[in-house]
């Protein structure tokens, strides 16, 4: 086995609900498959640390012919196999065993059931044999593998174990665990009457005392939402992403109570701003309350002082939160646990706040951020702009943060079109745009609720737009021009192709022509994969399909093009891009990852996995909400909803959305849709 590298994801079988997660291979079985790769992320983990390595199921110590996996939701999936060792004279299976495993936000519960269609008793022993190794999940990630200390303790019919402020409690019904040197085993002597079936069950309480995340509790905001569509990949998605982002949702020590999405599995059960907010703006139109919760949350830990250490500055929205300091290894980045290192949270924590209130969220929720937002606005025009040059721009000065603070925060993902990485400090062509809007609608909800600032918020975006239009575009080699994705230390244009253009959309930074030059670009093969946007251009020299930044495709990224076309009045030209993530979406089994491959859809029917993604993901499960959205043309008209699809949408009835806490079902047919409200019929 390679020693140090990421865990493989994709052909593995996740069981979640956050904090909690269990990995296996599709026996149901962790730590045992045959590729060592796969086996590298098994167990069950609780927080950001891994309890269980190891749990194998036997039957006379053998190990089952596992034939099926069944999920049902996010948390709850079964395993089906055979145990024909037991059966009699025939070619039919006739013993059967489903092990039926539930992640709960601080437990683990596996039913197992053996049924029997012989005539006659069946005698077996089934054991299920657990070894804990308390490796903490960074280490988990770098592959790397060690020894880690942990206690055991058996009062009664218990074993509990402990490392640090993790703990876990093992029990049985009907059998006493028996402690071993490597954990414990559960033993069960069975009788299987004739034409009968035993029902067993296991469980471990999970429990960690430095937790600053805890899991939700309670139905989700979205919970009647209801998709019907005659594109049957549509309605498959959503219905898969819902149960993913009801798996997700958590609370935090900043703000009790008030839930946010966790940013995804395995790695990021915990709070991100970025990730956050751009999940709750993809649900507005199903509920306000993930945004204003996921709002609160975050204004809960805005900056109060200048730190550069944490990079906290007053105003600014914070990154990521995590109990202790995660360390990198191998990546020289060592993290505080309250971290600021992100350009662009700030400026989308206001646009979050203004779409909120526009989807109706009510007065005194908006008026109670009100100071939030203006320390937000102060922080993009006192901090952001750390050289004063017009822009906001990003550089870590620790040496140990993140080297790139935008949403695309892997190393090299700024490059020149040859290949060679940009020098910071780094103004995002995206973040501009951000900024941008939040100004303009800033001073939009400055001005409605009474408060000073509007004129100067607005003249300060009219001066951003300007600068942006004479500073950010080049020429295109095959014609036209674009923007490029960034600034450099030095002002130039760096000048690659890429997928962060399709965030400027509907901002208000472009004016109408400059939109379709963009939507040219992103519908141009260089970008459009067939299968959701590439991140990167193929003409560039740095374009990689497997690259984490420089050419796969990320869910959300193409989702938010695609809402920014429709945004801009160009509704017409997403729908490649909607059918390309539809494609992508089955060959998933819509469970849409983190990214994939920027594989064309002329050269292959399915596109390749980015094998060490995150799945499920937060704003990538949103996102199915999102398109839905953009392709149904959903939007609020003061307490309507106003629904214009897109040609060819084909027949859609959505039930469960909402404006100002009024309920809607929308009917689309034949690029017509009708919103029904609870007082009767509103055509659109």
């Amino acid at each position: 086995m390679h020693r140090d590298r990421q865990p493989f994801l994709d052909d593995q079988v996740i069981v979640l609900r956050a904090p909690t997660q269990f990995w296996s291979d599709r026996s149901g079985d962790a730590g045992h498959a045959a590729d060592p790769r796969a086996a590298a992320i098994h167990g069950l983990y609780h927080g950001d640390v891994r309890v269980l390595h190891e749990v194998t199921l036997t039957a006379d110590g053998e190990r089952p012919e596992w034939i099926s996996v069944a999920r049902d939701g996010a948390s709850v999936t079964t395993f089906t196999g055979v145990l024909r060792h037991l059966d009699g004279t025939g070619a039919d299976p006739r013993v059967r065993i489903d092990r039926t495993r539930e992640t709960q936000a601080d437990a683990l519960i596996e039913r197992i059931v053996i049924t029997s269609a012989r005539d006659v008793a069946v005698r077996t022993t089934i054991a299920v044999d657990l070894r804990p190794d308390f490796a903490p999940m960074q280490d988990v990630k770098a592959g790397i593998r060690r020894s880690y200390e942990w206690a055991s303790q058996q009062t009664g019919d218990r074993i509990a174990w402990a490392s640090g402020p993790t703990t876990a409690t093992l029990r049985a019904t009907d059998a006493a665990p028996r402690a071993t040197e490597a954990g414990a085993v559960v033993e069960w002597n069975v009788e299987l009457p004739p034409h009968g079936s035993v029902a067993l069950e296991w469980r471990v309480a999970l429990a960690d005392a430095s937790a600053v995340v805890a899991g939700a509790s309670g139905a989700p905001a979205w919970r009647d939402l209801a998709v019907a569509s005659g594109d049957s990949r549509l309605a498959r998605w959503v219905t898969a992403a819902v149960s993913d982002l009801d798996a997700l949702r958590m609370t935090s020590k900043l703000a009790p109570g008030e839930e946010f999405l966790a940013a995804g599995a395995p790695w990021f059960f915990t709070l991100f701003g970025r990730d956050s907010l751009w999940a709750a703006r993809f649900l507005l139109p199903v509920s306000t309350a993930p945004a204003l919760s996921t709002l609160r949350v975050l204004a809960a830990a805005q900056g109060t002082r200048i730190d550069p250490q944490t990079a906290e500055q007053p105003g600014k929205i914070m990154h990521e939160l995590r109990a202790a300091e995660l360390d990198l290894p191998g990546e020289g980045v060592t993290l505080p646990p309250l971290y600021f290192g992100t350009i662009d949270a700030t400026p989308l924590w206001v646009c979050l706040l203004y779409d909120a209130w526009k989807w109706g969220a009510g007065e005194a929720d908006i008026r109670s951020l009100l100071p939030n937002l203006e320390a937000a606005l102060g922080w993009m025009r006192d901090y952001g702009d750390s050289d004063h040059d017009g822009f906001l721009e990003y550089v870590d000065s620790t040496g140990h943060g993140l080297a790139n603070q935008g949403w695309k925060d892997s190393g090299d993902s700024i490059q020149w079109r040859d290949g060679t990485l940009a020098e910071g400090p780094i103004a995002l062509c995206e973040v501009q745009a951000y900024a941008y809007e939040a100004a303009v609608h800033g001073a939009e909800l400055l001005e409605h609720f009474e408060r000073p600032g509007a004129p100067e918020w607005r003249a300060w975006a009219a001066r951003i737009k300007e600068r942006f239009a004479d500073a950010f575009w080049v020429d295109d080699p095959e014609g036209g021009r674009y923007p490029a994705v960034a600034l450099d230390a030095d002002k130039r244009r760096v000048n690659t192709l890429t997928s962060n253009i399709g965030h400027l959309l509907g901002t208000g930074i472009l004016d109408a022509h400059e939109e379709r030059e963009v939507a040219d670009r992103l519908l141009s093969p260089r970008l459009d994969s067939g299968f959701g946007l590439r991140t990167m251009s193929t003409d560039s020299a740095g374009y990689w399909p497997l690259s984490y930044h420089g050419g796969s495709v990320w869910t959300h990224d193409t989702a938010i093009a695609i809402t920014g076309l429709v945004r801009a009045g160009l509704g017409d030209r997403a729908e490649s891009l909607v059918e390309g993530l539809l494609r992508a979406a089955e060959r998933f089994e819509f469970r849409m990852p983190e990214l994939h491959s920027g594989d064309s859809a002329r050269d292959t029917t399915v596109p390749a996995p980015y094998p060490a993604a995150c799945r499920p993901q937060a704003w990538s499960a949103a996102a199915a909400v999102a398109v839905l959205a953009a392709r149904l043309g959903l939007r609020p008209d003061g307490g309507e909803l106003v629904a214009e699809p897109a040609p060819g949408a084909g027949v859609i009835r959505v039930s469960g959305l909402q404006v100002r806490g009024r309920a809607f079902e929308v009917l689309a047919a034949d690029d017509h849709a009708e919103a029904t409200g609870l007082d009767g019929l509103n055509p659109r």
